[in-house]
């Protein structure tokens, strides 16, 4: 079983920048197998792909309402995959979710960017 925790978020203004991380164990395969990204959800709404990793291609993919805003990397020696924010819109806060695939899918617990404007 997949355990996906999430940090990072926050208050921000409109037009700040903000840092997410995700850190994943209980692994059953090597952490460069899982295929990662990241989802956010607003009340209401179902849960929407953010950023993530192509399954096949591995190369970054964004939701065309981040494109250009917000940049999605991992860093595989240490099973963590981050989503850096810029340029924050309001109708960027959500609840943001870290998201592992591999023959199954895991969700981590979620952390929240809420807009302080």
């Amino acid at each position: 079983q997949v355990h996906l925790e999430e940090s990072g978020g926050g208050v921000v203004q409109p037009g700040g920048s903000l840092s997410l991380s995700c850190v994943a164990s209980r692994l059953k395969w090597t952490y460069s197998a899982y295929t990662m990204g990241w989802y956010r959800q607003t009340p209401g709404r179902e849960r929407e792909m953010v950023a993530a990793f192509d399954t096949l291609t591995g190369r970054p993919m964004y939701a065309d309402s981040v494109k250009g805003r917000f940049t999605i990397s991992r860093d595989n020696a240490k099973n963590t995959v981050d989503l850096q924010m810029d340029s924050l819109k309001a109708e960027d806060t959500a609840v943001y979710f870290c998201n592992a695939r591999r023959y199954g899918i895991w969700w981590g617990r979620g952390t929240r960017v809420t807009d302080g404007s």
